[in-house]
């Protein structure tokens, strides 16, 4: 694909990134066998590759503390994230390449779940004062330093508590989706 297609802020040019119906078959071709154990978590959006792996858990003594118990997982992560960063860098370049989007890595070591990288993408909107004067009272109370960051924190509060909802929805945009790609094929205006 022609980059000058896809850029988003290269010369006012804005498109839809290429499909990722494969990138999951992909990536799991591409990650060393012994990385993880089993099917890393991969969820794909408009600008980013979230891949999280699950290390194998550490060895704890029996008895071992919360305290020992989380340093040994963060001991597993911190070792899994130097001994990989260069093979995770180009694996990332590659995906990048492959499908326009940025690429991000996270683990999960026993109960520890730790993300290495992650991109935050701008999003424009308008809002009216009503919505305004919420993000100004949650920056004004101190549960977020900014406009952004307290619509940031908007944003989660809802997905939080509307994880099925939102679940519903995702999958019928995907029927949607499914429906248009095997929609009926052209017609052509000569033969009518």
């Amino acid at each position: 694909m022609d980059e000058r297609t896809w850029g988003r802020g290269r010369g006012g040019v804005h498109a839809e990134p290429p499909p990722t119906d494969d990138a999951v078959a992909w990536i799991g071709g591409a990650l060393p066998p012994e990385w993880f154990s089993g099917a890393p978590e991969v969820e794909i959006d408009r600008d980013e590759i979230v891949i999280v792996g699950t290390l194998a858990p550490p060895n704890v003594a029996e008895g071992a503390s919360e305290a020992e118990r989380a340093a040994a997982e963060n001991g597993r992560i911190s070792a899994f994230r130097e001994e990989t960063r260069d093979r995770r860098v180009r694996l990332a370049q590659q995906l990048e390449h492959r499908y326009r989007r940025k690429v991000a890595w996270g683990v999960v070591a026993g109960e520890t779940r730790q993300m290495f990288s992650t991109f935050s993408a701008p999003v424009m909107t308008r809002l009216r004062q009503p919505e305004r004067r919420v993000l100004d009272t949650l920056v004004d109370a101190g549960v977020a330093r900014s406009r952004s960051e307290a619509l940031a924190w908007c944003v989660r509060l809802v997905a939080e508590h509307s994880d099925e909802w939102l679940a519903q929805l995702r999958e019928a945009m995907g029927t949607v989706e499914q429906l248009r790609r095997r929609g009926p094929e052209p017609q052509d205006p000569t033969h009518r």
